[in-house]
């Protein structure tokens, strides 16, 4: 995250207008986007709606269904929490409202300083190791 830059609604404009004429374009925006910002920022979403003439849920859909797309700034550090049967069944929910209230925060959030975003993870095969975290891809 480290080449993210601060939102800006014209350098935003302009990443979305470049792909005006590619077919299939909504997936490479939210990619540009989140390359650029290190999250889909709101007021981006009737900008692509507008130019790929599709609605404003269509756009939110895609940016919900994709775990990759944040709504918001990204933490400086990322910390996931597995959810998967097997960390369930090794409290895996307890772990993830000790975390929640020593950061005050809820999954999906940034802490009010912005030192960590707090998000899940359904599965990436650390079974024997459950209940897993990673911070920051480690």
């Amino acid at each position: 995250m480290s080449n993210v830059q601060p939102f800006d609604a014209e350098r935003a404009l302009t990443r979305i207008r470049a792909f005006e004429n590619i077919d299939g374009a909504l997936l490479p925006i939210l990619h540009a986007l989140q390359e650029d910002f290190g999250y889909v920022d709101e007021s981006t979403v009737p900008m692509i709606a507008g130019m790929l003439n599709i609605s404003k849920a269509e756009v939110h859909s895609a940016i919900g269904f994709n775990q990759h797309f944040r709504r918001l700034p990204p933490g400086r550090h990322e910390l996931r929490l597995w959810r998967a049967e097997k960390c369930q069944s090794m409290g895996c929910e307890e772990t993830i409202s000790h975390v929640e209230q020593r950061l005050g925060i809820k999954l999906g959030e940034t802490t009010a300083d912005g030192t960590f975003l707090l998000r899940d993870v359904f599965c990436l095969g650390l079974c024997a190791q459950s209940p897993a975290a990673m911070l920051d891809g480690q």
